[in-house]
């Protein structure tokens, strides 16, 4: 079982799914096996459907995770239970007759207009490396982007003629998404900043002059977020939530958002169709007759 959740690992690595995907699927496989061999048990013909329930039984007894962190959980072993078919492993596939629950609808968490600027004030501002981290959230904040594709960023990538940052999203699908002028003025700055900076190196470094890692990009914002006082936690996610939201609120269409968030389809989209208080309001106050007595 372990050697055949390395390979399945190492599968996810060549097919170029994103860092963190495989960090999930790799702690998720681990408890996986950990349970197996509690109970003596690591042969392949083992991982049935009903070792699979018992071990998510077990997950949900002992940790109490929330419904989402189970769903994760079993598309993990979904993900290797194909992969195990692929290879001529198993002889029926386990998840045949094993419901899912439904996935939780949790609204992002996003930041209003004012707290979206604070932070992006305090980053223009940071202690040491104010033209990087200025040009990090602006950039963020003005194109949506995932923690892994700012990270994996070329300096190449960003078009400056055109206002456009061409990104490799999840499964390396590539898409251009739009950047705002504040964005693109602060990454020229930033690159002024460099020595010698070549088409091909990273867009982003850090304090060693290594391309950024997520770990790093997570331990930026959180001190940024610190610093600026925000009444709510947030996370390098947040700026991608506030900026569909923000979006969303300003008349953007779902579609367009789709692309540029670089969504497979319109439903994870559509999460982003809540809107403020203000912006319902607003909208009541101009559609609703008796609203303008």
């Amino acid at each position: 079982m372990e050697e055949w959740i390395n390979a399945f690992l190492l599968h996810l690595q060549n097919k170029n799914f994103s860092p963190y995907t495989v960090k999930s699927y790799r702690a998720d496989l681990q408890e996986f096996l950990l349970f197996f061999k509690r109970r003596n048990l690591q042969d392949l013909r083992h991982f049935t459907s009903a070792n699979i329930r018992s071990f998510l039984a077990a997950e949900q007894t002992e940790h109490n995770p929330a419904r989402n962190t189970i769903l994760r959980k079993i598309a993990s072993l979904r993900s290797f239970a194909a992969y195990l078919l692929a290879q001529g492993k198993l002889e029926r596939n386990p998840f045949k007759l094993l419901p899912s629950p439904k996935r939780e609808k949790i609204l992002p968490k996003f930041l209003s207009v004012p707290e979206t600027e604070r932070l992006l004030e305090t980053a223009a501002h940071s202690k040491h490396f104010a033209a990087r981290d200025k040009a990090l959230f602006e950039l963020m904040y003005s194109s949506g982007l995932r923690r892994s594709e700012v990270t994996g960023l070329r300096i190449k990538d960003v078009d400056f003629f055109n206002g456009l940052v061409k990104v490799f999203g999840k499964g390396s699908k590539e898409r251009l998404v739009p950047v705002t002028d504040a964005a693109l003025d602060a990454i020229k700055t930033y690159l002024s900043c460099r020595k010698n900076p070549q088409p091909g190196d990273a867009l982003f470094l850090n304090k060693n002059g290594k391309p950024l890692s997520g770990d790093g990009l997570a331990y930026i914002f959180k001190n940024t977020a610190i610093a600026s006082h925000l009444a709510r936690k947030v996370t390098p996610h947040s700026l991608r939530h506030s900026f569909a939201t923000h979006l969303l609120n300003n008349g953007c269409d779902l579609r367009s958002l789709q692309e540029m968030l670089g969504h497979k389809s319109l439903a994870a989209t559509q999460v982003y169709t809540h809107v403020s208080l203000e912006k319902l309001k607003s909208v009541y106050d101009h559609a609703h007759p008796k609203s303008k007595e």
